[in-house]
């Protein structure tokens, strides 16, 4: 076999969330080889390690796909980034590592679509075996405790925390002593993926132990192009590899490169709808109409406030603050360094007659963008707010022929005129708990949306200006059995044999609350599939 060439049992694409954990359990196995391909490189770098500094991976054009949607029509047509990760670990190493399971009515609703075998009681025991959370039993019920993924609550060592917590209980809201547990209804500790004070990303949790293994071969700066098949059996992936072609051969491919870059795999190789892909001049192999659709995501926006008290992490943004809190970072991995910030926040329904929660509530104890572009310059506090089940439906479609020019994402957020109700409401319900007596110390003028925004129409235009995404795209190559689904329930594509998918774009519906523990979950059910398979 010449030097461009390259042949393992499974081959899987994208070192991310779900390649990561695949990459591990299937070589559990010493008879498997398994390959790996990442088009980025490695993580082992400071702005990736350290929990605080999650701002700067979004902005780092390395570490960062970079991709945009269109102009959003109902969001006065702007363009909204949507970065996903390119890099060992993909988007874990550069999210802002809030450990979020969803609620278990989402699960029954993937299997109403017809995802079998994807209800909460069979997908509780994965989201327990893929993780360690600190202090937890093994005879804990929701809880893992030897699993490769360390998940942490946050020290809530900023006053601000517990004063958002006691003023949510004092506006009516439950507190919820687990959020992943028994009840995400209600405001409580949001964990997060963070080991000792460092990222757990999943190439920390997954790869590294797996390293030694013989059977494991690991390809950085390999983007793949396109698919190999022999008839209607995917053979393998053609890719570039540090600027050369170089083929690489499989018995099972499995792709995992995410909500967007796998629809756009499949669709560079013939399978998607024939006649979207003949109009850039793409020869179909596989009709397949659902490739690129049902596309999902969570909008969200920021209620701030100003802070009277010298209390809020504005001290500790400036450049001697952020050297200081780098350096005891550098020391010991301690401190505010070591905590991505979100460390409280909550689930609540925007009407009483709500099935289950669909407003999301993160904390944060300052007021600034969530990529660091802008920072009130005064102390502040901040919750991001939106709804998480949006009826709303995008898609992921070609540019052109050329699987290196980036595809066309349009969201179409904010289309469903429910999504507008919800939203107000999550608004509304953000000041409600600012106006407590918990925060009567501290409470000064409201920074955003400001006094003036009352009205509906008001807020509205206020979401029209200032909505951004909460980074979670899933739903592009959806699980089900009918015409418009893209793979069966265990992520085996459809007409295709030996190509599966596993990776958030496979997600019937988007879960209640950000996506990354869902996306591992997957990963680790699917790595038994397909163990069990061969």
């Amino acid at each position: 076999m010449s030097s461009n060439t390259h042949h393992s049992n499974i081959l899987i694409i994208g070192a991310g969330s779900a390649g990561a954990v695949l990459a591990n359990r299937l070589s559990e196995d010493p008879h498997c080889q398994v390959t790996l391909l990442e088009a980025g490189g490695s993580d082992r770098r400071l702005i990736v390690q350290m929990p605080s500094a999650f701002y700067l991976p979004v902005k780092n054009k390395t570490l960062n796909w970079g991709y945009e949607s269109e102009p959003e029509p109902h969001l006065n047509n702007r363009r909204l980034l949507c970065p996903r990760g390119r890099v060992l670990g993909g988007s874990s190493s550069i999210n802002g590592m809030v450990y979020v399971r969803g609620n278990a009515a989402d699960y029954a609703a993937w299997t109403e679509l017809g995802a079998k075998n994807w209800d909460y009681n069979t997908v509780l025991p994965y989201f327990r075996k893929a993780q360690n959370f600190s202090g937890a039993t093994a005879d804990d019920p929701y809880k893992g405790s030897d699993g490769p993924l360390a998940v942490c609550d946050g020290e809530l060592s900023n006053p601000l925390y517990q004063t958002f917590l006691e003023a949510a209980a004092q506006a009516g809201h439950n507190l919820s002593a687990d959020l992943n547990g028994a009840q995400q209804e209600g405001f409580g500790t949001l964990p997060m993926t963070v080991d000792k004070g460092v990222r757990a990303s999943t190439a920390r949790a997954y790869l590294r132990p797996a390293l030694h293994r013989p059977n494991l071969s690991i390809h950085t700066r390999t983007h793949a192009l396109h698919l190999l098949f022999d008839g209607n059996k995917a053979i393998g992936v053609n890719a570039e590899q540090r600027g050369r072609n170089k083929a690489f051969y499989a018995d099972q491919v499995i792709l995992c490169g995410g909500a967007i870059n796998t629809p756009q795999l499949l669709m560079c190789s013939g399978i998607g709808s024939a006649a979207a892909l003949q109009q850039v001049g793409i020869s179909p192999k596989l009709d397949l109409p659902g490739v690129g659709q049902n596309l999902m995501d969570h909008l969200e926006i920021y209620v701030q406030q100003a802070c009277e008290q010298p209390v809020s992490l504005y001290k500790d943004l400036n450049l001697f603050g952020r050297a200081k809190l780098g350096v005891q970072w550098l020391v010991n991995q301690r401190g505010l360094g070591a905590t991505n910030h979100f460390e409280v926040g909550g689930f609540i329904k925007s009407e009483a007659s709500a099935p289950y929660p669909n407003i999301q509530f993160h904390f944060l104890p300052a007021a600034m963008q969530y990529d660091g572009s802008a920072k009130a310059e005064q102390h502040g506090f901040q919750a991001h707010v939106g709804p998480m089940l949006s009826q709303s439906r995008g898609e992921v479609t070609l540019a052109s022929n050329n699987p290196k020019h980036h595809p066309r994402i349009v969201f179409n957020y904010m289309s469903h005129p429910e999504d507008w109700q919800v939203f107000r409401q999550a608004i509304r319900t953000a000041r409600e708990i600012f106006a407590q007596p918990a925060f009567e110390p501290y409470r000064g003028i409201e920074l955003r949306p400001g006094a003036q925004a009352q009205s509906d129409a008001e807020l509205d235009a206020f979401i029209r200006a200032n909505a951004e995404s909460a980074y979670h795209p899933c739903g592009t190559c959806r699980m089900g059995e009918d015409d418009t689904s893209v793979v069966n329930s265990e992520g085996q594509v459809h007409g295709i044999d030996g190509l599966s998918v596993v990776d958030a774009s496979i997600f019937p519906r988007i879960t209640n609350g950000n996506l990354n523990a869902v996306v591992i979950m997957v990963a680790e059910r699917c790595a038994d599939l397909i163990k069990a398979r061969t």
